[in-house]
């Protein structure tokens, strides 16, 4: 289905379905000789809504209104999962503030040596 069709099922406005889609709040567009809404050798195409699409946004959307936080949000906590150097700036960042405990120390390192090597005499 075309923007229109699947914005007026959600509740929502075309520009705001596109706003979504530029935060990467939907899945990809399927085949790879598709490039930013174009295919090569045909001119402008237009992205086809379907099923997973509308039901990505309608779980973004559950997670904004249950847990009180814009698009936005949901697109950068989405990046913080998929995205192990930002994830870790999060975390340090938690440390800093005080929501995470500090990582475990050397007694931890120790332990997990013992194991490998426990392990390693079978």
């Amino acid at each position: 289905m075309r923007i229109s069709e699947a914005a007026r099922r959600l509740g929502m406005s075309p520009r705001m379905l596109r706003y979504r889609e530029d935060l990467g709040l939907l899945p990809p567009v399927r085949g790879a000789s598709q490039e930013r809404g174009q295919e090569r050798g045909r001119g402008p195409r237009h992205r086809q809504f379907g099923e997973a699409d509308l039901g990505a946004v309608t779980a973004a959307l559950q997670l904004e209104r249950r847990y009180q936080v814009s698009p936005a949000s949901v697109a950068f906590g989405l990046r913080v999962l998929s995205e192990p150097a930002v994830r870790a700036a999060v975390a340090d960042l938690s440390r800093r503030l005080g929501r995470l405990p500090e990582q475990p120390g050397r007694a931890l390192d120790f332990e997990q040596e013992r194991a490998l090597r426990l392990l390693g005499r079978r």
